[in-house]
């Protein structure tokens, strides 16, 4: 039933974009295609503001840009003639890379210096002519050419550098054909080298000399690299290892390396002063019982030791093995896991393990959620990876005690893997306004330009993904088949709220196909189950009372009722507050108000004749007596009656921080709930309508005066790594306007409210050249426990990312309430 079901409801999906429901072809609105013209007589493509998070000083940090995200098409010449300045007008380093691999190129790769928390103000311009900067990376293949093959060795030749090479058949170890048996990749810090056969071992190329080195590598056959050259050496014993960062399969007892393949090809992607990056392609890999293709493609950076590998397989293989070679007198070194999934943690080994006989640290690094088991065998030492899709990133890197200015002690050593651990985790900060945003945010804020912004980032995420989030489909935010969750819901209750602000019919269709996708005939809810007493998923159910008032049709009712149910069995704290999870329990959360709270109060007035208003507005008043703070007037993310969680103040129970999206959970809650509550309900309307007054006195407090936004940690604007946070502006952008709109607060917030959503535009949507935008600076998601402590630093992990649901979705229902706002 599942896939029948599933495949009627993307029918009706396909149907409804080929018949022109869902926009899939151009977006762009006439005020859009003049704005787009006139970017063409500006002096600059991107201006931007860039700021380590860290406290320590990144040196050679590269940050990326995607050729739309910086308002250009990536086909015009334009994308491959640009200069970056920074605020004393020098030139600094960047490069246009093709960083997905597939021949064009698709970024731009800017190189910085930052000192702690330093910013650098830079400007994009047209460029007059190319730039020659120092080449500080490479990508190296060479093969012989005018010899002959005798068996498996090439007799006679000289090498020829190529970037592309399909392996000869009788090529194997030791063949003489490939100059030092692989492809090569460097940075001025280290070289490392892939053996194309049958070992698939990954070889390190120590330093003596901060500059690019492989070419010399080589020349003269395989033995002199294996000696101090003026350039440095070969400093890894491989053996029978995955050596330095390789990957294999893990077979519940060792590794197998990547040897039983048909083919090898190799080629350089990308080769130039700062980002170079190579591919291999394995065709047959013989892995289990079956045969895969995997694809591995590595980027190196100008002064940094890392290798960034991604490898993809053409069908899902289950235990992908990275490792380390394991030497005899090393000490292994394992960062800390008790973190977020997110996060990157880091393996290490470290000792005199070079074959110069030096001190030589080699590293991996992962992410947690990544990570299945932590293990060796007899050559290795083995992190077993697990992954929801097809493919898997990690990094790979080694550092000598002979490089100049190199890490020449365990401490140097661990100092620098808990950095680059921070540097992959917390990335830069980035506040950027392209030509392309200016002017279109020179137009004047009227109630038909926020529409039409509301549109577009709809349209936008129709075409990217948000028919994905239907049963059956896959999730390309999270790497997981599409679930019942909560932030289905989110995003269908903004395309029905766009429905009615503009009587488009291909918005209420995606709202229906998404949350109906998963309401079997019998009223079950797919994928949900009540056991878990999860609150999150009681959010969509919004949603499905809407899908029962729209069309009468029983199912929904049903599927409402399970909800329904769930509450009526979920636990509570003493004081009768619902527990958000029943694997967090004793606790309540912010988030939990706005998933449960609105949900009940709407049920209860369609079923219960309000039996249950007193419960919703209970829920309410508790999360204001023990979250809120009464000096500041923010409210703590979460509270743990049994004051016994890791994250929790023993004496109150609070977690340390106020969480901006945690607080606009309950601020778009409050003024939902009143949609429901009829007005002879005076008593509740007052305690709610209290609530609502106070917070929204204390929240504009908050709002940052130049850009009219709030950051991740409201109250904290200038600490090292904050930043201006997108899911949470647009939350308090629609509470404030839905509260004035419907006359729950005075009209003097209709200028926070219209400041807030200006701000919007100006820093966090971004315009791109096909008419779609993006909603930018986004926390992905936060919690407590589980590794995630609750402490400033765990906020300032947590990815930043763009057009996940939890910023679209408030975003699109902000702009609706802004229209009406404007309106009047």
């Amino acid at each position: 039933m599942g896939n029948k079901f599933r495949n009627m409801w993307l029918l009706s999906a396909v149907t409804a974009m080929s018949t022109g429901l869902v926009s899939c072809g151009n977006t762009q609105s006439s005020a859009t295609k003049a704005a787009t013209t006139a970017t063409d007589n500006l002096d600059y493509v991107a201006k931007m503001t860039l700021r380590n998070p860290s406290k320590f000083a990144r040196n050679d940090e590269i940050t990326y840009f995607s050729f739309p995200a910086l308002g250009i098409d990536s086909r015009v010449p334009l994308a491959k003639n640009l200069a970056v300045y920074n605020q004393n007008n020098q030139l600094v380093p960047s490069q246009a890379i093709d960083m997905d691999q597939n021949g064009e190129v698709d970024h731009l790769a800017i190189l910085n210096q930052f000192a702690v928390g330093q910013s650098h103000d830079l400007i994009i311009k047209k460029a007059s002519q190319p730039a020659n900067f120092e080449k500080r990376t490479q990508g190296d293949l060479a093969h012989k050419v005018g010899g002959k093959w005798d068996g498996s060795k090439y007799i006679g030749g000289e090498f020829k550098n190529v970037t592309k090479l399909v392996v000869p058949e009788q090529y194997t170890d030791h063949g003489e054909y490939i100059r030092y048996e692989g492809i090569g990749i460097e940075s001025d810090q280290v070289g490392y080298r892939i053996y194309l056969d049958w070992r698939n071992g990954f070889d390190i190329f120590g330093k003596t000399k901060d500059e690019i080195s492989l070419h010399k590598v080589g020349l003269d056959g395989y033995k002199s690299y294996h000696e101090m050259q003026d350039w440095g050496m070969d400093i890894l014993k491989v053996g029978k290892s995955l050596g330095m960062g390789g990957y294999g399969y893990w077979n519940g007892s060792e590794v197998e390396r990547v040897s039983k393949v048909d083919n090898w090809q190799a080629q350089i992607v990308d080769n130039g002063p700062i980002y170079s990056s190579i591919q291999i392609n394995y065709k047959g890999w013989q892995v289990k019982d079956q045969k895969v293709d995997l694809t591995a493609k590595m980027a190196m950076t100008a002064g940094s030791r890392l290798v960034k590998v991604d490898l993809s397989t053409t069908e899902k293989v289950d235990d992908l093995a990275i490792g380390l070679v394991k030497h005899k007198g090393t000490q292994w070194i394992q960062g800390e896991t008790d973190i977020q999934g997110t996060a990157w943690v880091y393996f290490a080994s470290y000792g005199q393990q070079s074959l110069n006989n030096d001190n030589l640290g080699m590293a991996l690094f992962i992410k947690k959620m990544n990570i299945k088991e932590i293990t060796q065998d007899k050559n290795n030492y083995v992190i077993v990876s697990k992954s929801n899709s097809k493919d898997l990133s990690y990094y790979f890197a080694a550092a000598w005690d002979k490089e100049p200015n190199g890490v020449t002690s365990l401490a140097d050593f661990e100092t620098y893997l808990k950095q680059t651990s921070e540097r992959l985790t917390r990335t830069i900060r980035v506040n950027k306004t392209t030509a392309l945003a200016a002017k279109e945010n020179a137009m004047p804020l009227t109630s038909a330009r926020a529409l039409d912004v509301a549109k577009r980032l709809a349209d936008s995420e129709l075409r990217r993904k948000a028919y994905d989030y239907v049963n059956g489909g896959y999730d390309k935010m999270r790497h997981r088949p599409s679930k019942y969750t909560y932030t289905t819901g989110l995003l269908a209750m903004s395309f029905d709220d766009l429905y009615q602000a503009t009587l488009d019919p291909r918005y209420r269709q995606a709202a229906q196909t998404i949350v109906g996708s998963f309401i079997a005939e019998d009223g079950k809810i797919i994928t949900y189950k009540k056991s878990d007493f999860n609150i999150d998923k009681i959010n969509s159910g919004k949603m499905i009372l809407r899908l029962y008032e729209q069309t009468g049709e029983e199912k929904y009712r049903i599927a409402a009722g399970h909800l329904r149910d769930q509450l009526k069995d979920h636990p509570k704290t003493s004081n009768g507050a619902f527990w958000h999870k029943k694997i967090y329990p004793h606790q309540l959360w912010l988030d939990g108000v706005y998933m449960g709270m609105p949900f009940l109060a709407q049920y209860s007035a369609l079923f219960e004749d309000g039996a249950s208003f007193d419960e919703v507005i209970h829920e309410f008043e508790v999360s204001r007596e023990y979250l809120r703070d009464p000096n500041s007037g923010l409210y703590f993310h979460g509270w743990d009656e049994s004051k016994s969680i890791y994250w929790a103040n023993p004496e109150t129970g609070l977690s340390q921080e106020f969480w901006a999206r945690g607080m606009g959970w309950l601020a778009m809650a409050s003024v939902d709930v009143l949609d429901f509550l009829p007005a002879d309900d005076k008593e509740n309307r007052k305690k709610l309508l209290h609530i609502i007054e106070e917070f929204a006195a204390d929240l504009v407090k908050y709002q940052d005066e130049a850009s009219g936004t709030w950051y991740q940690i409201p109250n904290k604007p200038n600490e090292i790594g904050n930043y201006k946070e997108s899911s949470a502006t647009a939350m308090y952008t629609y509470f404030l306007a839905k509260a004035v709109n419907q006359g729950y607060l005075p009209k003097k917030y209709k200028a926070n409210a219209i400041k807030a959503y200006q701000g919007m535009l100006d820093v966090f949507v971004e315009p791109h050249p096909d008419g779609s935008v993006s909603l930018t600076n986004m926390c992905f998601v936060a919690g407590l426990g589980f590794g995630r402590d609750g402490s400033y630093n765990y906020y300032m992990d947590e990815p930043v990312l763009a057009d996940d649901p939890k910023g679209t979705g408030p975003f699109i229902m902000a702009s609706a309430q802004i229209a009406t706002l404007l309106d009047k």
